[in-house]
This record gives C-alpha cells, structure tokens and sequence, in this order.
C-alpha cells in the first residue's frame, strides 16, 4: 500500500497517508490514455459547422447565357461550386462526434493515470483548502508554498473561495472530486487533492 507525505498549504509535513493500492497502485496501461482523451475531446466538439451545397445557395435558377455561340464555357448556374457564390462541394454539416468506451475501460485509464501520478512524485495530498478570502493573491502563495506552476486541484465539495481565487491564474484548474477525468490528470503537471477528496475517489473507482 503506497503511502505519500501529507502537506499543509505550506507544504509543511504534517501526517502521512495510506493510499488504497486498488486505485493508485495499479498497473499502468499508457494505452488506454489515447482512446480516453480521444472519446473526452470528441465529446466536447459541438458538431455546428455548416455549408451551403448548390441546391440551397439561394438564386441561379436562370441559365445565365445560352448554350452555343457565346465562345464562353457552357454554364447552367450562377451557383455551381466553381462559380464565386456557388454552393460548397462536399463541405461540412451538423453531425454528432461523440463516441463512447466502456465504464471499465475509462476507470482502469483513470487509475493509470493517478498512479503515474503517484510513481511521477507529482501527486500531492494536503489537509484542507483553507482559503480566508478570495484572493488570487492569498492564492498564488498558497501555489508558492508547495512549489506549483500548473496544477489540478481536486476537492470533495464546493469551495467559493478556492473558485474564485482561481479561476484567473493560467495553468491552473478547481475540479470535484467526482469530475475527475484522465484528460485534466495528465494534462497539468501536478494534482492536489485534500484529504476528504481521497475517500471519494476510492469509493467511485474501486
């Protein structure tokens, strides 16, 4: 069972924690990272664009000259798709990107990445998010005190201050303890999760 320092927000010593080895001891299987971030990143791609085929550019019901005899090429429509204003030739359309995997396989990803995490030593547990006021300023000491320049910080509930002191400081990112996803894990350098936060995640992932 690993077991990992537990810091206040000065990076202080102040207890250690067990770690459930179901969850941040377990076999890293890097290649289930690329479907995971793949079917998140699909998700969130709204799927919106569109274009206009020849049928629905609006005029060039008129032939505009006739057939023969004009030495010019012959042309049907002012709004064939090599004419300026013409229609799209197989342009985009509203379509639905979102893909699934299964349960499984995106909680084995999510274990996998909590436990490089861990082995990476840029997995970090503290006591408590004790934040006074909402302050970007009494924020970024407490960033300055456990030495982070871009890191995910994971809680068990709610917290407006830590929102709100945050939510202006690039590299950074406040997320529930039942947000947790591979994508926001590996994408930021370091995790910070408080002590409550653990049990959580133990409990969603076991």
């Amino acid at each position: 069972m690993p077991k990992i320092d537990l810091y206040n927000s000065k990076k202080e010593v102040v207890g250690n924690v067990e770690l459930p080895p179901s969850v941040f001891d377990v076999e890293i299987k890097e290649h289930l990272f690329y479907d995971v971030v793949r079917m998140q990143l699909a998700n969130k791609r709204k799927g919106t664009a569109s274009t206009k085929e020849r049928a629905e550019v609006r005029g060039g019901g008129k032939k505009p000259w006739r057939q023969k005899g004009t030495g010019r090429a012959r042309a049907g429509s002012t709004r064939s798709p090599i004419w300026v204003g013409g229609g799209t030739i197989f342009g985009p359309k509203p379509r639905d990107y979102s893909f699934s995997v299964p349960k499984k396989v995106k909680k084995i990803a999510l274990k996998s990445a909590l436990t490089k995490k861990v082995r990476e030593g840029k997995l970090i547990i503290v006591d408590s998010f004790g934040i006074p006021e909402a302050k970007t300023k009494v924020f970024l000491e407490i960033m300055k005190g456990l030495n982070l320049q871009s890191a995910l910080f994971v809680t068990d509930d709610y917290n407006r201050n830590l929102d709100l002191a945050s939510r202006n400081i690039h590299g950074v990112k406040v997320l529930l303890a039942r947000g947790l996803n591979v994508f926001d894990v590996l994408k930021y350098d370091a995790v910070v999760v408080n002590r409550p936060a653990i049990d959580l995640i133990e409990k969603a992932l076991s």
